[in-house]
């Protein structure tokens, strides 16, 4: 079996689909924050994504690399639950949508953890 790829990650699916719905309730922000808040949630849920498939593309020559990847995905998990609170807390997100998408983001860095710890284990040419 070769290496996975990147789509076929449950995490990876998971985090696209959340950043799908970041993006679409951001471009409903306010005019004055579309280039601050509303841009700073577009790239943090999407810099999850992207660097879950940068990892996985690295992994073919380093499982440190993926490792180092991993924690950036996770890093950016964490970012957009404070990114999240400022929304709902300013009012641009609507407090069911806020646990919502705090919830999957915990379950996110969770499974990335999880990823990031088989990564150390053992290589990933046998699935994760």
């Amino acid at each position: 079996m070769g290496l996975l790829r990147f789509e076929d990650l449950e995490v990876f699916k998971r985090a696209y689909a959340v950043s799908l719905d970041i993006h679409r309730a951001s471009l409903k922000f306010a005019q004055i924050e579309q280039y601050g808040l509303g841009e700073q949630v577009r790239r943090s849920s999407k810099s999850i994504c992207a660097n879950i498939a940068e990892g996985m593309a690295k992994a073919k020559g380093s499982q440190a690399e993926l490792r180092r990847y991993l924690q950036m995905a996770l890093g950016s998990a964490d970012e957009m639950r404070v990114w999240l609170r400022y929304c709902v807390d300013l009012g641009y997100i609507e407090q069911d949508d806020w646990q919502r998408w705090r919830d999957e983001y915990e379950q996110i860095a969770k499974m990335l953890q999880g990823l990031n710890a088989r990564a150390r284990a053992k290589s990933l040419t046998s699935g994760i």
